[in-house]
């Protein structure tokens, strides 16, 4: 999934074992795919809790192994071009009535590159905002200038640092900061924070030991990083590295995690820390990151950006981020309500189209999607357990596809959740969503 992959879902989509009927694996009965969980509790060691996300009935993705479009139909939808508005709009989505459960393929082709110009500036979610872009997605470099005021914190996925050695550490991936870029976007938003992603990028768990067993290690790590910081005029960074090592090394990775903290605070530097979900997907089970690693590190972080997509996979095709989960990931991690300020719930702003033929899926941006509804035509079809909308299409000879990619409705209910729950939110990524999307923020 090169180039248009979530940096982390390659492991937030490990693959899940047990009885496959069980599983809420996609199953194949009866010429019908069926995905589905049932009613599970997640056991979080002392306390047994009944997760909030238990009967999510995920059977929206029964489509057909056949096709089931007509001919006529397929002639139909070949005589008539859809129209796309190149101009932008006086009213934002909400005032065009475009929020809704039952969009229409015509429409979301003639509005989505229509936001609202006059209103681009004002700011209608109230926590923070975190937008990570790719250098393989460009126009989401034009996004963080054009809506510079909607983010609070915007984080290209530029670094890498690699361990060369005893107390000798390397950054790559400068050659994609782009300086004037990151002068406009400040022009355009005076107090945004830009905090590229940084990788712990091939490193092997015997570095991951050294450093870990070495005081002086930490220390070099951390001064680099300020160092970098500082030259390269970034307000801090966004690090992705729990994942990497599962459940091991728990201790001395939060001791570590909590010592560049220190030290890119002392330098009034932001820290912001990836996290994979606290409630593993179809499992119901505890994630890598649970609330005890939380509670350690909550004071130390600025902010946890929180994977809560990537929830379906191939092999058990499905939503994105089903709604009854995302709050779940949430509540588990922070049942007081102590520190949900630090947590910006994650955000899909790209889709997935899955194959019934074979365990297949590739991811789907807002470009391709768009291509798809104007060859197609489908019946968009919300599902109100999980607040996601799809689609079902068929291929000439690829079968029947279905299609999850978030609509303004769905982002709409997550951005309430946000504000209801009291966290901010993490856009991933700002390349792949469509332009309307951004009125909402």
């Amino acid at each position: 999934m090169a180039g248009v992959r979530a940096p982390w879902c390659l492991q937030s989509r490990a693959g899940v074992g047990g009885n496959s009927e069980r599983q809420g694996g996609a199953l194949y009965k009866g010429g019908r795919f069926n995905v589905y969980t049932g009613e599970e509790k997640l056991d979080m060691g002392k306390n047994t809790m009944r997760l909030l996300c238990a009967s999510l009935s995920l059977a929206m993705v029964s489509w057909l192994a056949e096709g089931t479009l007509s001919k006529t139909d397929a002639k139909k939808g070949a005589t008539k071009k859809l129209e796309e508005k190149k101009l932008h709009s006086d009213k934002n989505v909400q005032d065009r009535g475009l929020v809704v459960v039952d969009p229409k393929a015509k429409d979301i082709i003639l509005e989505h590159k229509s936001y609202c110009s006059k209103k681009m500036k004002e700011r209608h979610f109230s926590g923070d905002v975190l937008g990570y872009i790719t250098p393989w997605n460009n126009h989401g470099y034009d996004i963080a200038k054009i809506f510079g005021n909607k983010f609070t914190l915007i984080s290209p996925v530029w670094l890498q640092v690699k361990r060369r050695g005893k107390e000798r550490f390397q950054f790559t991936g400068l050659h994609d900061a782009d300086q004037g870029w990151m002068k406009d976007v400040r022009k355009t938003s005076k107090n945004i924070k830009i905090v590229p992603r940084i990788l712990f990028d091939g490193w092997t768990y015997q570095d991951f030991e050294s450093v870990f067993g070495s005081e002086d290690e930490i220390e070099e790590l951390s001064k680099n990083m300020v160092l970098l910081a500082k030259n390269e005029n970034f307000d801090g960074f966004v690090v992705e590295v729990w994942s990497q090592l599962g459940n091991q090394k728990q201790t001395e990775l939060i001791h570590l995690l909590t010592h560049l903290s220190e030290a890119l605070h002392e330098a009034q530097l932001k820290f912001i820390l990836v996290i994979p979900p606290a409630v593993a997907a179809v499992t119901n089970q505890p994630g890598m990151f649970t609330k005890r690693e939380f509670d350690q590190l909550a004071s130390a972080v600025d902010s946890f950006s929180l994977m809560t997509y990537d929830y379906s996979a191939p092999h058990r095709p499905g939503p994105n981020s089903p709604l009854p989960w995302v709050r779940a990931c949430v509540e588990v991690l922070d049942p007081d309500s102590k520190w949900r300020n630090k947590i910006l719930l994650g955000l899909n702003f790209y889709g997935m189209d899955y194959s019934a033929l074979g365990t297949s899926g590739e991811p789907i941006l807002g470009s391709r999607y768009i291509e798809t509804l104007k060859e197609h035509k489908p019946k968009i079809v919300w599902d109100e357990q999980i607040a996601e909308h799809y689609f079902e299409y068929k291929k000439n000879k690829g079968g029947k596809h279905a299609v999850f990619y978030p609509t303004l409705k769905s982002i709409q209910l997550r951005l309430e959740l946000a504000e209801e729950l009291g966290t901010g939110i993490s856009i991933w990524e700002l390349g792949q969503g469509l332009d309307y999307f951004y009125d909402l923020l």
